[in-house]
C-alpha cells in the first residue's frame, strides 16, 4: 500500500493489527495455514535510550544539515554523476555525502515538495532524512503488519525513531540494498513492475510479489546453484542480472557443468565452462549494481577437480596477456577503458575450492585426476604442485583465483544435515547453503567509544559505513 508521509511531522500511519496478534507455528513449518495461534504473544516494549530528549517522530531534528553539491568524476575529469542542493547532516564527510546521494538517493518518481507543501510532478530525493526515513518506517511497519512485533503502536514510534537516530548520526548502516530499495514503497509510494520476487505472507505463505518495491530486495549476498542444463544456465544469467539490478551480489559453484569436449546427449560434445562463464561475466559488466555507478559484484567458484579447472585458474592472467598487447598498441591502460572492456573474466571474483586431498598432493608431489561432470571419470591428469603454482603465478599477476579450502569449510560447517557448502558469496565472508542470502551491516564502533578522561569522539569522516566497503556507506561490495 502507498503511505504519504510528511516529512515534516512524520505522522506515520497507523497499521490496524493487534498488538497482541496469535500466531503459530506447526510441525509442517512456516505456511500461512499453519500459521495461526494456540498462544498469543505480546510485542516488544522498547525504551528510548538516544531520543528520550526528542518528541516523538522528531529523531532526525537535532541536527544541523546543510545544503551541498555532489559531483562523481571519472580519471580524465567528464562528470559520471552531479546533483546541486542535497540537504545532508553538516558532520558528515564530502565522502560520505558523495556516496549516499550519488548512490543511494531514489533518483526518479518521487513526489515532490515545495516549502513543506506537495508540488506538482516527481524527481528525485533530495535529502537524507528522505533516505533514512524511508528505511526506518518500512522496517517498523513491517513489524507491525507481519504479527505484532510492537506491543503498541508507541513501542514502534520508538523503534523507528531510534533507528532513525542511528542511521542519520552514522551509528550504524545497512547494507546496499536495503538504501536502494527499502521504503520506496511505504514513504513515496513507487510500486514498480513485477522483477519475480518472492515473499512470505502469514496469510497465504510464500507467493510472487505483484511489483518491485512492495516486497522488495534487501538482502546484501545471494549464494545461487545452478544445475547442468543449457535452460538452467540461461534463467541462471537472468536470476544474476536481477539481482544486480537492485544492488545485491551473488556467488555460484559451476563445477556441475560439464567440461569441454564432454558428451552431450544429442551426440555432440560440450563447448566447456568456460564459454558459459563469459556469458556471465559479459552480463555482470552489462548490468550496474542497483542502477547506478557501482559495478556488479559477483562470486565464481569451482572445484579442482573440474576437468576445465587449468584453464580457470589462469583465466584472469591471460586475458591479462591481451590487455597488456592493446595498451601497447595504443588503447588506454585504464580499468573502464576499451582494453579491458575488451577481453573477459573482468567482472568475478574467481576461487578455486582446495580439498585437504589436493593439498596433501602437493605436499607430496603426487599426481592430481580431474574428472568428467556426466561419468566420474578420469578426465585429465595433472602434477598438482603445476596447478598449485600456477594458481600462485596467476594470483600474483592479477589477485584471482582466490583460495577456498574446502575441506576445512565443511568440518566448520554448523549446519552440515542441511547439505554441503559449496560457495561463498563474493565477499567470502558468507559461507553458507546454495540458494541461501544474508543481510549484512555495519557498526561504527567509535561512536561507542568512551574512555574515563573523555566521552564518546565526534564522528569518523568517513563513518556511515556500509557492509562491504573500505571508503564507508557503500553496501554490498
Amino acid at each position: 500500500m502507498s503511505v504519504p508521509l510528511n516529512l515534516e511531522t512524520n505522522k506515520a500511519p497507523s497499521v490496524n493489527e493487534s498488538p497482541r496478534s496469535e500466531r503459530s507455528r506447526s510441525d509442517a513449518g512456516f505456511s500461512g495455514a499453519a500459521h495461526a495461534s494456540a498462544h498469543a504473544r505480546r510485542g516488544l516494549s522498547l525504551d528510548r535510550r538516544f531520543t528520550a530528549h526528542l518528541a516523538p517522530g522528531s529523531a532526525l531534528d537535532g541536527l544541523r544539515y546543510e545544503r551541498r553539491r555532489s559531483v562523481i568524476s571519472n580519471p580524465d575529469g567528464s562528470t559520471v554523476f552531479k546533483m546541486d542542493d542535497a540537504e545532508v547532516p553538516v558532520e558528515w564527510s564530502q565522502l560520505a555525502t558523495d556516496i549516499v546521494v550519488s548512490k543511494y538517493f531514489r533518483k526518479t518518481e518521487v513526489p515532490q515538495t515545495r516549502s513543506g507543501e506537495p508540488h506538482p510532478g516527481t524527481g528525485s530525493e533530495s535529502s537524507v532524512k528522505q533516505v533514512v526515513r524511508r528505511i526506518a518506517l518500512a522496517i517498523r511497519q513491517a513489524g507491525e503488519r507481519l504479527g505484532g512485533y510492537f506491543a503498541t503502536e508507541a513501542d514502534g514510534q520508538v523503534f523507528q525513531d531510534e533507528l532513525e537516530h542511528m542511521l542519520v548520526r552514522q551509528m550504524g548502516a545497512f547494507n546496499s540494498p536495503a538504501w536502494f530499495n527499502c521504503g520506496l514503497a511505504e514513504l513515496h509510494g513507487i510500486k514498480g513492475k513485477p522483477v519475480g520476487n518472492w515473499f512470505w505472507s502469514p496469510e497465504t505463505g510464500v507467493q510472487e510479489a505483484p511489483d518491485a518495491y512492495s516486497h522488495p530486495q534487501i538482502s546484501a549476498c545471494f549464494i545461487q546453484s545452478i544445475s547442468d542444463d543449457l535452460m538452467d544456465i540461461a534463467a541462471g544469467v537472468q536470476r544474476e542480472m536481477r539481482l544486480f539490478k537492485f544492488g545485491s551480489g551473488t556467488g555460484t559453484n559451476f563445477s556441475r557443468i560439464r567440461g569441454e569436449g564432454e558428451l552431450l546427449s544429442s551426440g555432440g560434445t560440450s563447448s566447456g565452462l568456460m564459454s558459459f562463464l563469459e556469458i556471465f561475466d559479459k552480463a555482470a559488466g552489462a548490468t550496474k549494481s542497483g542502477g547506478t555507478t557501482r559495478r556488479a559484484a559477483k562470486m565464481v567458484c569451482l572445484d579442482m577437480d573440474h576437468p576445465d579447472v587449468e584453464r580457470f585458474i589462469q583465466w584472469k592472467s591471460t586475458e591479462e596477456d591481451k590487455v597488456l598487447a592493446l595498451i601497447r598498441a595504443g588503447y588506454s591502460s585504464d580499468f573502464n577503458g576499451d582494453a579491458y572492456r575488451t577481453v573477459s573474466g573482468q567482472n568475478s571474483n574467481n576461487s578455486v575450492r582446495v580439498t585437504d586431498e589436493f593439498m596433501s598432493a602437493v605436499l607430496d608431489d603426487r599426481e592430481w585426476q580431474t574428472r568428467w561432470r556426466t561419468t566420474g571419470e578420469v578426465a585429465r591428469t595433472h602434477r598438482a604442485r603445476d596447478l598449485m603454482k600456477k594458481i600462485a603465478h596467476s594470483a600474483w599477476r592479477c589477485a584471482d583465483p582466490g583460495v577456498q579450502f574446502d575441506t576445512t569449510i565443511q568440518n566448520w560447517h554448523t549446519v552440515p544435515v542441511s547439505g554441503r557448502i559449496h560457495a561463498s558469496n563474493p565477499c567470502s565472508e558468507f559461507m553458507f547453503l546454495d540458494d541461501t542470502s544474508c543481510n549484512l551491516a555495519s557498526i561504527n564502533l567509535m561512536k561507542f567509544l568512551v574512555t574515563e578522561t573523555a566521552p564518546a569522539p565526534s564522528p569518523s569522516p568517513t563513518a556511515i559505513a556500509g557492509a562491504h566497503s573500505p571508503t564507508a556507506i557503500a553496501g554490498a561490495h
